[in-house]
């Protein structure tokens, strides 16, 4: 309502239709102000479904904040595991070549050359040694290095294909299960006696065949598998040393 300039009042003239056409695009509050009478808009622009469920685009499953940082994730989306790479059917596999050397090593063995596995054994061993009284995780870790690089440098000297140092490694980590067994036996029994001596002996043996036999197999060197042999069985003993010996 509109005042006169004398104080009478009187209602605004309603617009003219046209007008009213025009303000169609209005919410249904805005429209009837003006004298229209329309539908919501939300109605007539047809909103999703996905806003009216609470959130995603897929309208089903757990989204937002809770699917981002929940178990469940989103709706096709890959494991974590598989994004990070981690393959436990192939760490199995690899384990159990180590564990059984006289079986055949299929020669594709390395294509996935991760080293999730290798790490994992030399935290065990350096766990075990710690548990011992033989706080070692430097030596080990540098030891595992230093190998690394030697045997990667030799190998690539003695075959003309070459091998990665990412492969090498991987081997060398896997191949060191039977000396994370005896570093096993060291927390309950002091191995610095003749039978440790024979326990780890037989260690280093089972490491040195088993990583020589992978490298013969990925590489086809089968006629130079001692020459092989020979780098890997010094680096073995360096650990098995560390498992027999306090450094104090």
């Amino acid at each position: 309502m509109a005042q006169h300039a004398y104080g009478q009042y009187y209602a605004p003239p309603p617009p003219p239709p046209q007008a009213q056409q025009n303000l169609q695009f209005y919410g249904g509050e805005q429209a009837g102000f003006y004298g229209g009478s329309v539908a919501p808009a939300y109605g007539n622009m047809g909103v999703s479904g996905s806003i009216q469920s609470g959130g995603g685009a897929t309208g089903a499953g757990p989204q937002g904040w809770l699917a981002a940082f929940g178990t469940g994730g989103f709706e096709g989306e890959p494991p974590l595991l598989e994004e990070l790479g981690i393959n436990f059917p192939h760490i199995r596999s690899k384990t159990m070549t180590v564990l059984n050397p006289l079986r055949t090593v299929d020669e594709h063995i390395m294509d996935d050359a991760d080293l999730y596995g290798p790490l994992m054994f030399y935290f065990l061993l350096g766990v075990f040694l710690f548990i011992s009284g033989k706080p070692q995780f430097g030596y080990i870790y540098g030891l595992a290095l230093l190998g690394s690089t030697s045997v990667y440098v030799l190998l690539n000297l003695m075959s003309p294909s070459g091998i990665d140092a990412h492969r090498v490694a991987s081997v060398l980590g896997y191949c060191l299960l039977p000396m994370v067994c005896v570093s096993a036996v060291s927390v309950t029994f002091s191995l610095d006696r003749a039978w440790g001596y024979f326990l780890a002996a037989l260690s280093v043996s089972w490491c040195t065949y088993a990583a020589s036999g992978i490298f013969v197999a990925v590489l086809r060197m089968t006629e130079q598998r001692f020459l092989v042999a020979y780098p890997i069985s010094l680096l073995y003993s360096c650990f098995a040393l560390l498992s027999i010996f306090s450094a104090s």
